[in-house]
């Protein structure tokens, strides 16, 4: 008897002493936080700009906690860079004539994709925006079309026309991936077959990069993804002697949740469904990096898409809240509600929906392909003096929220994560 009792405490003991040593899950630390996101949104980064070398900073910091972390490549990839390539048309002149009249520049956008366009009357494909379309959705079908398009826009859509007439004019540039050979202009008219369009260009090849880990799963086809976009608007004009957009909420913050996320999923067992941990390039300049990355895997195989955007600053709920995008287009975020019940934090839909903000980040490619792809965020985005400004930094940032966010997070990403919990496909004919 004696001896029954000395063996069952030896074993009791050695259980706890195997458990002493067990490695203990990463909780998000606020110190990392600060560190990481300080780096990402200091002057040396001069704003992340994509299509500039400032880009390539951020990307060598993101790689190196990768590699500190220990997490796998990507498919075929040899390191964490997903590399394609760009070239960026940026026009020089442009002429557009429907009727024998000349239209003012503030009627007038395209995509070109050729060094330079000269359409006649009869020479291309035409198409039209009518009155009871909708602006935003025909533009984004439309752009993508495999031949060269002349589009015709009612009347009726002439604010919004001209808004991102004046976008595309600000920027002056766009930036396309090199197999793409069709050119798209759009004019703000009734439709006509008496018109002239030209334009000339400038053109230059660029290399972009998203940089991606993994963490294998037990089951290899069942990805949830953990992303953000690492790049920024750059150097501009100076304010009060300031020219940078240094970028510490949009989206410095997110680029630094994914990376703690990577650190605090790489602490513990096995997952039973393989994570990627994603930051994207050039969603500033129209999603080039997020688009290029879904054409490189089975969209059916990513069962969710958490995407981080702007948690640096408490929203209007409070500290312990946070926002998510699309929120009735899949049980994504019913999911991560109900995960955070014992919490004190809350997880619940946009709140400023007229602000399109699910179609506004990288979620919106991988949610048109039928992923539960949503946006995560915090910032009062329709208040907020710092959006795309160059006081966006370091200072401005709540680290002790943003800490607390990406732990709530982690938690509510949990199920999901564990196979326990699977949200319902997006339905693509729904997404404008």
């Amino acid at each position: 008897m004696k001896r029954q009792n000395f063996t069952l405490l030896a074993g009791i003991f050695i259980i706890g002493l195997l458990s002493s040593c067990s490695p203990q899950p990463y909780d998000i630390d606020r110190e990392n936080v600060s560190e990481i996101l300080e780096t990402l949104s200091s002057d040396e980064m001069r704003g992340r700009q994509a299509l500039t070398p400032d880009i390539e900073r951020a990307a060598d910091v993101i790689t190196g906690e990768f590699e500190k972390i220990g997490l796998a490549y990507f498919g075929d990839l040899n390191n964490y860079r997903q590399e394609f390539t760009v070239t960026e048309y940026s026009v020089i002149e442009t002429s557009v004539m429907v009727n024998g009249r000349s239209l003012p520049a503030t009627d007038h956008f395209g995509f070109i994709h050729n060094n330079s366009i000269d359409w006649e009357s009869g020479t291309v494909a035409t198409a039209s925006i009518t009155e009871d379309d909708t602006f935003p959705a025909g533009v984004r079908q439309l752009s993508s079309s495999d031949e060269h398009l002349l589009v015709f826009v009612d009347e009726a859509h002439a604010d919004i026309f001209r808004r991102y007439q004046s976008y595309f004019s600000e920027r002056n540039s766009r930036a396309v991936e090199s197999d793409s050979s069709a050119s798209v202009y759009f004019v703000l008219s009734e439709p006509s077959d008496n018109y002239a369009v030209s334009a000339e260009t400038n053109s230059q090849d660029h290399i972009l990069t998203n940089i991606i880990g993994k963490i294998e799963g037990n089951r290899q086809d069942e990805i949830v993804l953990f992303s953000a976009h690492y790049d920024h608007i750059g150097i501009q004009n100076a304010v009060q002697g300031d020219s940078i957009a240094n970028g510490a909420n949009d989206n410095a913050s997110g680029v630094t949740a994914v990376i703690e996320l990577a650190r605090h999923f790489s602490s513990i067992q096995k997952p039973e469904r393989t994570l990627l941990f994603v930051g994207f390039t050039a969603e500033e300049m129209g999603g080039y990096g997020s688009q290029y990355f879904s054409r490189q895997l089975n969209p059916d195989n990513i069962i969710a898409m958490f995407n981080i955007e702007m948690i640096g600053k408490p929203a209007v709920s409070g500290p312990n809240t946070a926002w998510i995008t699309g929120y009735d287009q899949s049980s994504f975020g019913e999911l991560l509600s109900k995960s955070v019940e014992d919490s004190d934090f809350e997880f619940y839909p946009d709140p400023y929906p007229n602000q399109n903000l699910f179609y506004r980040s990288d979620n919106a490619t991988l949610a048109r392909l039928g992923v539960p792809a949503h946006t995560i965020s915090t910032t009062p985005i329709d208040v907020d003096p710092d959006y795309h400004q160059v006081s966006d930094e370091f200072e401005t940032i709540n680290i002790s929220h943003m800490t607390n966010t990406i732990r709530a997070i982690a938690k509510a990403a949990e199920g999901i994560v564990s196979g326990e919990d699977t949200p319902t496909r997006v339905d693509p004919s729904q997404i404008n």
